[in-house]
């Protein structure tokens, strides 16, 4: 079993206590979304864990445990999103040079291999053109050279929410998004660019969940959950099994996310896994890091889920 931590909130910037204490305590408990009082009991020891991915825009706060997640003897690796937006689209994270000093030290204990950079979204206005992310994409490449041998692009979804968010941006602070920017030609010769750009920085690049096809332009659809890295780097023999609780164009590997949906603080408005930012600051106020859930108090399952939490992918 492949644990994600978390594609539904940021666990390593505003969960890692309580993360810790569940990986100590060797289970957690993850709500039913449809059904806040029922949960999945997913086992967390070490033998029932091929390995831990890290969603994260903020590493810093998880820096303090690494030591300790190697002497349990987990398999890990993190996905860092840094971007370099105006304020409004990124309201409560941590300033550019704090999030690449994260990266940088978190790289320093891990190694490249184990940091991916997510430049993760591409969001096409008229404050954030296609020249903006050329320039920004070349100067945070040159930063992490030597710090990650993996960079990952995905355009912006326009889901209804993030329509909805985005549309009140252009009304109050004067925001023009191109919602039909990931079909333009434009689109193709931007990340075009940012291969040639990644390519001089040493790293390999791809592209996350996009319905079209930039493998022309050098960039390869590829997987954030990726079973072939995890073979690389621990000598391990897991079989691709596509998710099939992901997105259409999603290409990750199955696993097990442990996180709870609105309970991101971040604020971002093109944000897909917080629907609410009200309930998710309630939820993050109301946290409990000595709970078995990352919120809420469901109900005890009385078994732990025997295909999520006890199926080695490998033998």
């Amino acid at each position: 079993m492949i644990i994600s931590a978390s594609r539904r909130t940021d666990i390593p910037a505003l969960y890692s206590e309580w993360f810790m204490n569940r990986l100590r305590a060797g289970w957690c408990l993850v709500p039913n979304p449809m059904n806040m009082k029922q949960a999945s009991r997913v086992s967390l020891k070490p033998k029932d864990v091929d390995a831990i991915v890290f969603w994260t825009k903020n590493p810093a706060p998880m820096l303090p445990y690494l030591a300790e997640l190697d002497k349990l003897g987990f398999r890990y690796y993190f996905q860092v999103a840094i971007n370099d937006y105006p304020k409004v689209l990124e309201p409560n994270i941590p300033s550019i040079d704090e999030r690449l000093q994260g990266f940088l030290h978190l790289t320093r204990h891990v190694g490249p291999s184990r940091v991916i950079w997510r430049y993760d979204p591409i969001i096409i206005s008229n404050r954030t053109p296609f020249d903006f992310h050329k320039d920004r994409f070349s100067k945070i490449a040159t930063d992490l050279h030597g710090a990650t041998r993996r960079v990952v692009v995905s355009v912006v979804d326009f889901y209804e929410k993030t329509k909805r968010r985005l549309l009140e941006l252009e009304k109050e602070e004067g925001f023009a998004f191109d919602i039909e920017a990931a079909r333009s030609p434009s689109m193709a010769v931007l990340l075009k660019e940012l291969a040639a750009i990644a390519k001089k920085a040493d790293m390999e690049i791809f592209t996350c969940a996009e319905e079209r096809d930039f493998s022309e332009v050098g960039i390869p659809s590829g997987r954030c959950i990726d079973e072939s890295l995890l073979n690389k780097i621990w000598g391990l023999n897991i079989n691709y099994r596509k998710d099939p609780t992901q997105r259409k164009f999603c290409l990750c590997m199955v696993s097990k996310d442990i996180g709870v949906n609105n309970t991101c603080v971040h604020g971002c408005p093109y944000c897909y896994s917080t629907s609410n930012y009200t309930l998710a600051e309630r939820r993050h106020k109301e946290h409990d890091p000595a709970s078995p859930a990352l919120w809420g108090h469901p109900n005890m399952p009385a078994e732990p889920e025997k295909h999520d939490a006890q199926m080695r992918l490998f033998s």
